[in-house]
């Protein structure tokens, strides 16, 4: 069977359609999060209350990338993927019109359930198609795509909220996501490798849950789940850190605050190759050790030392999930999509349940409970990575040096 191959053409027009997906996917998810200050002021409302907002969307998220990835092995992956991109794209133009808090809970749950089409079935695209030696550095593209989607929807929406209010800002990126869309459909090649499944739902639930019995795949889990916790647990809650005295920041200033997702661009291309070179354990142990600092920089006072932190953490969660979610694919024997999705559902669970519950901390401790609580989130996983690596040593005895 022939696999595509960094440095071919093929292997280009697979990075772009996924970059453009994964932007369009990340801009519409998190677009919303600077605007949970705006959000709290307009409805009268806690942080932690305003946070829902994204809460709700990675909730519905994170429960829909189970189906999702299961419907894929029946329907296919491209044809899911682009149903899922126009869906959440239109559901973000329609938000832009709701005049209340609880129908914007309806729809940001809408889109949540939407968009577990691209991010539950690309992962398990690429671990088909792209060979092993290749698939670091296609996972660290796609990731990257991610996280300048991120930014953007980030810095668009702060943008476009400071000048003509968040009503418009979100009409705006769906919009733009509905162009990046198409960009998706008409490059990406469809799958060599994917062979149909038919629908039987028995055969469906026996199948995802068999993934739990390949060794070291729960750690993965587990390790998903503790990097988003701290990723969105962040994110959350520096514009409320940012939007108040000493710093006072703008909205469009807060946004471009989400240019250091550059760095995460950065470092899931570099740190995937370095652990497809170096090995996935090594590398993902650094990637966490540069998360871990990065937050405790975010500490001190002056603005350029907390965004220089914000960089240095961004870095390491970026690098982090790139490595994690490449090692999915390799540990995963059958139905990568499946294993996928259970990764996946673990990761937005971890920025579901902690995103919010982190509040709790932010308004007992200001931002030193934040940090207090990402630092733990960190060395938490820590301790997974390293049982993840004694098992994983175990079943590739054999040849070790290609997977841990």
């Amino acid at each position: 069977m022939t696999y595509i191959k960094r440095g071919t053409s093929e292997f280009k027009k697979v990075n772009i359609a996924l970059f453009a997906g994964g932007f369009c996917t990340f801009a519409l998810l998190w677009g919303t999060q600077p605007l949970l200050p705006e959000f709290a002021e307009e409805f009268h409302i806690s942080p932690a209350s305003s946070s829902i907002s994204q809460t709700s969307t990675t909730v519905a998220l994170a429960i829909s990338l189970l189906i999702a990835g299961s419907l894929s092995e029946i329907f296919g992956h491209k044809t899911v993927m682009f149903i899922s991109l126009v869906a959440s794209s239109i559901l973000s133009v329609i938000t832009g019109f709701v005049p209340n808090f609880g129908l914007l809970i309806l729809c940001r749950i809408l889109q949540g359930i939407t968009l577990a089409g691209l991010p539950a079935v690309a992962m398990a695209y690429l671990g088909e198609e792209i060979e092993k030696k290749s698939l670091g550095m296609a996972m660290g593209l796609y990731i990257s795509g991610n996280s300048i989607g991120g930014m953007a929807g980030r810095i668009i929406n702060g943008i476009l909220t400071d000048y003509f209010g968040w009503h418009i800002a979100l009409i705006g990126i769906g919009i733009v996501s509905l162009l990046a869309t198409f960009i998706f459909w008409l490059v990406l090649p469809p799958s060599t490798h994917f062979k149909p499944r038919t629908f039987r739902m028995k055969h469906l639930v026996i199948t995802l849950f068999s993934q739990f019995k390949a060794p070291g795949l729960i750690y993965l889990f587990f390790i998903g789940f503790l990097l988003q916790a701290g990723f969105v647990s962040l994110y959350n809650y520096i514009g409320f850190e940012l939007i108040k005295p000493p710093y006072s920041l703008s909205q469009t200033s807060i946004g471009f605050i989400f240019v250091v997702y550059i760095v995460g661009t950065f470092s899931s291309t570099w740190m995937g190759m370095l652990a497809d070179q170096y090995g996935k354990r090594k590398i993902l142990q650094l990637s966490i050790i540069i998360l871990l600092i990065g937050v405790c920089i975010t500490l001190n006072l002056n603005i350029w030392l907390k965004i220089f932190g914000l960089a240095i953490f961004t870095f390491g969660f970026f690098a982090g999930h790139s490595i994690a979610s490449s090692w999915v694919g390799e540990l995963a024997a059958n139905n990568k999509a499946q294993a996928a999705s259970l990764y996946l559902f673990s990761y937005y669970s971890g920025g579901s349940v902690m995103g919010t519950a982190t509040g709790v901390f932010y308004d007992c401790f200001d931002w030193l409970g934040v940090v207090a609580m990402i630092a733990v989130l960190s060395l938490i996983s820590l301790l997974f990575l390293n049982r993840l690596g004694t098992v994983t040593k175990e079943k590739f005895k054999f040849s070790p040096h290609k997977i841990y």
